[in-house]
C-alpha cells in the first residue's frame, strides 16, 4: 500500500485522514499530532469539569458535503434553536437529562448572540439599525454615521488596506467607533498597514447595504430561501461537549477505519529529493527523532514551519515563508458566581445571564479582546450550571511578549481587572477560580512577506506530492467548514490523481461568505 502522511490533528488534518480512508483503499493514513489533543486551535479543555473552547467555533456552513459531515459524526439533537423557549436549548436537557459521557455523540442547536461592548453599553454585532442602537449612539453620533455612510457611497476609497475596506462599507464614522480599535487590538498593526485581503475573506459581503436587506429580506415574501451573508445567521450547531468534541469523535473514526494517529509526535523535517519530490518526514517522538517514509504529504502546519523544515528550498522561497506573521492568543478561564451585565433582551437564559455566544470589548484602556461566556455555547460545559458562569478572557498577543511571559497568576491579576474595570464583576473576591490557556499561531496575519504569497503558493504546489491545507496550512484565515474543504479537495486530487492543486488553494475566495471573529 502507498502511506500518506498526514502532519496536524486539527480541523484539516483529521478531514484529510479520515476521507481518504474513506474514499480510497489504496493508502495507509499516519496522522501526526505534537500535542496531546486533537482539534488543534478547535480543541476543548476540560478544566476541573468546566470546558473551554479556544476561540469560540459556530458550527454554520453553506457547503453541504461539510454539513453532511458534521451530522454522520454527530447528528443534531432535538429541533432548530428558535423552537426552544430558552436560549438555543430546551432547559429540560440541561438540567434532568443524563449527564454527557464520550457516547453522547450529539450536537445543539443554538442562537447565535454576538455583540460589542462599547462605554459599558450593548451594540449588535454586525451593527442593526434598530431603535436600541440608535439611542446607544445618540441622535448627532447617529446623524454622523449616516452622513458619513452616504459619504463613503459616493466616493470610494481604493482599496489598499484594510482600513479602505471597512470605510467602504460602513463610513469613516462607524470604521472608527467598532472596527478601528478592535482590529488593531486583533492583529498588532494599525489596519491602515494591513492588507485587504483579511476583510474580503472574513467580512466579505458584509456592509451597511447588506444589513439594510437583511432586515427587508425577513419581513418580504420568500423569506425562508433568501441567501443570508454568515455574519448575519441566527442559529448555529455546537457539539454538547465543545467542539473538540468532533475531533476527538473523528480521531476514532479514523482508527476504526484503520488509521494510525501519533501523539505526542512533532514533525521537524520534510524530506525532499534532487526531483523536489518528497519522501518522508523527520519526526520528534517521545522516544527520539524517527523517519517515517511517505507517498503523500498531507500538511496542515503552519507555512512558515514547513518550509523552514524542509531542505534545498530556494533562498527566496525560505525569505518569504521566514517572514510570514502571526498572532497568538491567550485565553483565561473564571469562574465567579454571577455576572453583574443585566439582561436587557427578549431572550431567556439560564441563571437569566446575558445570552452573548462571545462579546467584541471596544473600549479603550481595555486590552481584553472579547469575553465568552461559555454558558451560552453549551450548558454541558459547565460543571455547576445553576451556581456559576464560566467566563473566557480572551488576549491576542505575540509569543515571547510580556503577557505571553507572564506568570498564570500574574496573568490572572491583569485580566480579572479588566473585567472588574468592565463591569463584569465587583471584585477580585468573587472570583473562584481560573485558568488559562495559550494558544501558538492562532491567527496568520496578512502584512509583512505575506504580499509575496503566492509567489510561494506557486512554489509549494510545483511539489507533486505535498498538499497544503487548513488555516495554517495555506496561511489563510479560514474558517473551520472552509479548512475542512481545502482537504476535500486534496483527497479529491490525491484518489483522482489530478496534478493542478488550483483547487485547494482557491478554497474560500468566493465572495459574500465569512464572519468576522
Amino acid at each position: 500500500m502507498k502511506k500518506a502522511l498526514v502532519i496536524g490533528g486539527g480541523p484539516a488534518g483529521l478531514t484529510a485522514a479520515y476521507e481518504l480512508l474513506d474514499k480510497s483503499d489504496e493508502y495507509e493514513v499516519i496522522v501526526f499530532e505534537e500535542s496531546e489533543h486533537m482539534g488543534g486551535i478547535s480543541k476543548t479543555v476540560d478544566y476541573k469539569g468546566n470546558r473551554m473552547d479556544m476561540g469560540g467555533h459556530r458550527f454554520f456552513s453553506k457547503v453541504d458535503e461539510v454539513n453532511e459531515w458534521w451530522e454522520k459524526m454527530l447528528p443534531l439533537q432535538g429541533s432548530k434553536a428558535s423552537d426552544y423557549k430558552t436560549l438555543g436549548v430546551d432547559m429540560t436537557l440541561a438540567k434532568d437529562g443524563p449527564d454527557p459521557d464520550k457516547t453522547d455523540r450529539t450536537m445543539l442547536a443554538r442562537r447565535r448572540v454576538s455583540r460589542i461592548f462599547f462605554k459599558r453599553r450593548f451594540f449588535d454585532y454586525p451593527i442593526s439599525l434598530k431603535f436600541e442602537t440608535i439611542a446607544n449612539m445618540g441622535l448627532l453620533t447617529t446623524i454622523q454615521v449616516g452622513f458619513s455612510y452616504l459619504a463613503s457611497v459616493i466616493h470610494k476609497r481604493p482599496e489598499k488596506s484594510l482600513e479602505d475596506f471597512y470605510i467602504n462599507r460602513f463610513g469613516k464614522k462607524l470604521y472608527s467607533m467598532f472596527f478601528e480599535r478592535y482590529t488593531e487590538n486583533l492583529w498588532g498593526r494599525h489596519p491602515s498597514v494591513i492588507a485587504p485581503d483579511w476583510g474580503s475573506q472574513r467580512v466579505k459581503g458584509l456592509s451597511i447595504a447588506a444589513i439594510v436587506k437583511d432586515i427587508f429580506g425577513k419581513i418580504m415574501p420568500g423569506r425562508e430561501g433568501r441567501e443570508v451573508e454568515t455574519s448575519l445567521i441566527e442559529e448555529f450547531k455546537y457539539p454538547k461537549l465543545g467542539p473538540g468534541q468532533l475531533w476527538d469523535v473523528t480521531a476514532e473514526e479514523i482508527v476504526k477505519k484503520g488509521g494510525t494517529i501519533y501523539r505526542n509526535h512533532k514533525v521537524v523535517g520534510i524530506i525532499k529529493d534532487e526531483n523536489d519530490h518528497l519522501t518522508g518526514l523527520k519526526v520528534d517522538t517521545p522516544d527520539g527523532e524517527k523517519v517515517y517514509e511517505g507517498d503523500v504529504i498531507i500538511s496542515s502546519m503552519p507555512v512558515k514551519d514547513l518550509v523552514a523544515g524542509m531542505n534545498d528550498v530556494p533562498d527566496d522561497m525560505r525569505q518569504i515563508a521566514q517572514g510570514l506573521p502571526y498572532r497568538d492568543y491567550i485565553t483565561l478561564g473564571v469562574l465567579v458566581p454571577k455576572l453583574l451585565l443585566e439582561n436587557k433582551t427578549k431572550l431567556k437564559t439560564i441563571s437569566n445571564i446575558i445570552p452573548d455566544n462571545w462579546v467584541y470589548v471596544h473600549d479603550k484602556g481595555i486590552e481584553m479582546g472579547r469575553f465568552q461566556i461559555y454558558n451560552n455555547w453549551s450548558p454541558y460545559m459547565i460543571k455547576d450550571l445553576e451556581h456559576t458562569v464560566w467566563v473566557g478572557l480572551e488576549y491576542f498577543c505575540y509569543e515571547g511578549d510580556s503577557w505571553w511571559n507572564m506568570t498564570e497568576d500574574e496573568f490572572a491579576d491583569f485580566a480579572i481587572q479588566d473585567m472588574i474595570n468592565l463591569g463584569l464583576i465587583a471584585n477580585r473576591s468573587e472570583v473562584l477560580d481560573y485558568h488559562e490557556e495559550k494558544v501558538k499561531k492562532a491567527y496568520p496575519a496578512y502584512f509583512d512577506t505575506y504580499a509575496r504569497m503566492d509567489e510561494l503558493v506557486a512554489y509549494l504546489s510545483s511539489i507533486d506530492n505535498l498538499y497544503c491545507v487548513g488555516r495554517n496550512g495555506q496561511h489563510r484565515y479560514n474558517n473551520l467548514d472552509h479548512s475542512m474543504c481545502t482537504s476535500f479537495e486534496a483527497v479529491s486530487n490525491i484518489i483522482s490523481g489530478r496534478t493542478d492543486k488550483s483547487n485547494v488553494w482557491s478554497v474560500n475566495t468566493e465572495s459574500g461568505y465569512h464572519e468576522s471573529k
